[in-house]
């Protein structure tokens, strides 16, 4: 619909400055030139560097594996070892760790300032009661992906700039960024009609844009499941670290259970703190059938292996073996993980969000989960590491 159009390149840095995208105007390079950004590095590693390798076990890795590779037993890298992963009978664990040592290398992920470590934050599929009209009750709506929101894909006119795309609406002939959460809030965007569901808690709708995807109680006791659709283009600002910088909490204290907490003590601060982070998530109905919420890859989530990584630093769908410690704890957490997913606040080379399931116990161990770690990626054998 955009190629080609002479104001493109105008509206991209409009966009781009309003919306506060990652890469701002200023520093947009004419076609001609390659972009520079810094980059992560991959160190080839070895097995045995790995914490726990020989005895971590491997079963719901592996089925983790076999999900993703639902999606990229096509691709040219993945059909030797999603195939084979087809053919295998057995699946005791020394067999899974020969697998995985004969399709694949481990290299160990560094950040660009040469740091080997870095955090790792967790989800989780949360349960809001909800209806699907509105009542005295259940005031708050959860949103369809708007009929006028627009997504401008960059990269026609960049190439440098792919998977970047930028949201917006007309406003006369012109394109400007979508409404932003305030606005949103305040009936200002062109939503009637669009609600799925109706739900009786402000902050837990917060939460759920957050994590990405959820389930719904209903009042009859039916549960439905909702998922990611879109989002209006802004960047997400945490809450917690505007409350940190207000004196309202204390760092250790800034977890989503502590700011739960928070605006439960001061509902009429809470509007305008939420609005901190001008960041919307639109949802979808999902299939009852789904047995858990679907990732950015596209297939299911494994609960408590699957993580959501910056796809600018890892490929998605690879094998990536964390080292980190459980939830405010030193207890080591070694564990195969699947790059099965992506988050607006996962940036970073060694950064990763650690999936927890579904329910309120794996809402605390998200809630509480601000860990250090390090990270290898297994990049299938003979692959030039990368992401393209």
């Amino acid at each position: 619909m955009y190629k080609n159009l002479p104001w493109l390149t105008a509206l991209a840095m409009l966009m781009l400055s309003a919306c506060q995208a990652p890469l701002p105007p200023a520093v947009i390079p004419p076609p001609a030139q390659k972009e520079i950004k810094p980059t992560p590095t991959y160190n080839l590693s070895t097995w045995e560097a790995l914490p726990n390798w020989q005895t971590v076990e491997l079963a719901s890795s592996w089925a983790a594996f076999q999900q993703g590779c639902h999606a990229l037993k096509s691709k040219p890298n993945w059909q030797p070892s999603c195939a084979r992963a087809e053919q295998l009978s057995q699946t005791d664990n020394a067999t899974l760790h020969a697998f995985f040592e004969e399709y694949f290398s481990p290299y160990q992920l560094i950040n660009p300032d040469g740091t080997e470590q870095g955090l790792i934050t967790g989800y989780y599929e949360p349960k809001l009661h909800g209806s699907r009209t509105k009542t005295a009750r259940f005031r708050y709506p959860l949103y369809a992906t708007p009929e006028d929101l627009l997504e401008i894909d960059l990269s026609e006119v960049y190439p440098q700039l792919k998977g970047m795309r930028l949201r917006g609406r007309l406003q006369g002939k012109r394109i400007v960024p979508y409404f932003n959460r305030n606005d949103i809030d305040a009936g200002k965007a062109p939503l009637k009609g669009r609600e799925l569901f109706w739900v009786d808690n402000a902050v837990e709708l917060f939460f759920l844009q957050i994590q990405g995807s959820g389930r719904i109680e209903l009042p009859d006791g039916a549960m439905m499941k909702i998922g990611y659709a879109d989002q209006n283009g802004y960047p997400y600002i945490s809450i917690g670290k505007k409350l940190i910088e207000m004196g309202e909490l204390k760092p250790e204290e800034a977890s989503m259970q502590g700011i739960k907490q928070w605006g439960e003590r001061n509902p009429d601060k809470l509007p305008a703190l939420l609005g901190q982070n001008p960041s919307y998530v639109f949802f979808r109905e999902l299939p009852d059938t789904l047995s858990a919420p679907l990732g950015a890859l596209g297939v299911p989530l494994t609960e408590e292996y699957s993580i959501a990584i910056d796809p600018r630093s890892i490929p998605l769908g690879s094998p990536v073996f964390l080292a980190t410690t459980f939830p405010n704890s030193d207890a080591p957490l070694n564990r195969l993980m699947l790059a099965q997913d992506t988050g607006g606040a996962i940036k970073g080379a060694v950064r990763a969000d650690f999936f927890w399931g579904f329910g309120e116990q794996a809402g605390n161990q998200a809630g509480r989960m601000k860990q250090r770690g390090r990270m290898w990626v297994l990049f299938p054998k003979g692959v030039t590491p990368s992401v393209n």
